[in-house]
C-alpha cells in the first residue's frame, strides 16, 4: 500500500460521522495511514417521504457503494441494518466491528419509562417493527398508546418530544451513545419487549473485493462474535423476504459459560403494526463455526416462522 490518505465515505449526518470517525482513527492505527472522510449524500438523506414508501432497503446504501464502485473512496462504513441483505460481488465486507448496545430506548417527557407513559401517550417512531411491537406489548398490559410515524436525524426526533409535540420517541442505544448523548435516554427497552432490527447496533466496514490488500487490513477490525449474530439474524431477515423497513425484529445473542461462549440463542418476531398478531419464536444452537452455519441458522428459523404464519403479517411481499 502507498502512504497516501485512505477516502473513507460517509454519510453527512451527525451519527454516520461519529461512526466514521471512530473507524477511521482505528484505521489510521491499524495501517499507520493518513484517513480522510468523504461525505457523500444519499437517497434517504435528501427524501421526505417515510422510509416504507421509499423502499427502506438500501436507501441510504446505493450512493455510497456507486463512489466505492467509481473508486471515489476506498472504503466506506454503513450502519449495518441499513445494508440490503445481498452482498454485491464486487464488495467486500471487510469488518463487522465489535457491536454496541442493539437495544432501543424510549426519551420521553420527564424522564418517564415505557410503563409510566400516561394513557393514550404519543410516541414517535418511523420503524414498522418498532411500531407492531410497541403496539403489542401495550395492548397486552391494558396500555394505551398512540403510536405516530416521524422520520429525521436525532435531533429531529428528540426535538418532537422536548417541543411538546409527542410523548416519547423510540431510538436505537447505540446511535445516542455513539453521539455522546446516552444520558438522555429515559428507558431502555428490554429485548422480550422490542427485539431489535437485525444488525442494529453493530457496523459494516466495505471495501471493493479486488482490494485483497485493503480487505485484509481492514479485516482486522472484524468481530467474529458480531459477524456471526449479525449473519444470523440478517440471514432470517432475507429467508422472510423482508427489506429492512418491514416489522422484522431480530437478535442473536450468546450464552456464556465463565469464560467460554458455547451457544448462540437467535430470536426473531415478524408482527402487523398494530400489534394485534405477534410471530415470535427462537432457536438455539452452537456458536457457527462458519458464515454458512449463521446462515443456516436465520433460514431455519425463518422457515419455522413461515410455517406459523409471519408471511401474512407483513403486508406486501416483494415477489
Amino acid at each position: 500500500m502507498t502512504d497516501r490518505a485512505l477516502r473513507l465515505g460517509t454519510r453527512r449526518s451527525k451519527l454516520a460521522m461519529a461512526q466514521s470517525g471512530h473507524v477511521a482513527e482505528a484505521v489510521r492505527q491499524l495501517t499507520g495511514r493518513p484517513v480522510e472522510l468523504v461525505e457523500i449524500t444519499t437517497f434517504g438523506d435528501t427524501s421526505r417521504e417515510h422510509l416504507a414508501q421509499i423502499g427502506g432497503t438500501g436507501v441510504f446504501v446505493t450512493a455510497l457503494r456507486d463512489a466505492l464502485l467509481a473508486g471515489e473512496v476506498d472504503f466506506a462504513v454503513h450502519s449495518l441494518k441499513d445494508l440490503p441483505t445481498a452482498q454485491p460481488e464486487e464488495l467486500a465486507l471487510a469488518a463487522v466491528p465489535r457491536r454496541e448496545d442493539p437495544r432501543d430506548v424510549l426519551v420521553a417527557r420527564d424522564g418517564l419509562a415505557f410503563e409510566e407513559l400516561p394513557a393514550g401517550a404519543r410516541v414517535g417512531t418511523g420503524s414498522p417493527r418498532r411500531m407492531a411491537q410497541l403496539n403489542a406489548y401495550a395492548r397486552s398490559h391494558g396500555m394505551e398508546i398512540s403510536c405516530v410515524p416521524i422520520r429525521g436525524n436525532i435531533d429531529t426526533r428528540v426535538g418532537y418530544v422536548r417541543n411538546g409535540e409527542l410523548d416519547a420517541v423510540v431510538l436505537a442505544a447505540a446511535g445516542l451513545n455513539r453521539i455522546g448523548r446516552g444520558g438522555e435516554v429515559s428507558d431502555f427497552l428490554a429485548v422480550d419487549t422490542v427485539l431489535p432490527a437485525p444488525g442494529q447496533g453493530a457496523l459494516a466496514v466495505e471495501c471493493p473485493a479486488a482490494n485483497a490488500e485493503l480487505t485484509a487490513a481492514l479485516g482486522a477490525l472484524d468481530d467474529p462474535h458480531t459477524r456471526a449474530a449479525v449473519t444470523a439474524e440478517r440471514s432470517l431477515l432475507a429467508a422472510l423476504e423482508a427489506g429492512c423497513s418491514a416489522p422484522v425484529g431480530a437478535l442473536a445473542d450468546f450464552q456464556t459459560d465463565g469464560q467460554d461462549v458455547h451457544q448462540m440463542r437467535l430470536r426473531g418476531v415478524v408482527g402487523t403494526t398494530d400489534g394485534s398478531a405477534l410471530v415470535q419464536l427462537s432457536t438455539t444452537g452452537p456458536v457457527p463455526a462458519s458464515h454458512h452455519d449463521a446462515v443456516a441458522l436465520g433460514r431455519e428459523l425463518a422457515a419455522e416462522m413461515l410455517a406459523k404464519g409471519a408471511a401474512g403479517l407483513m403486508g406486501e411481499r416483494a415477489l
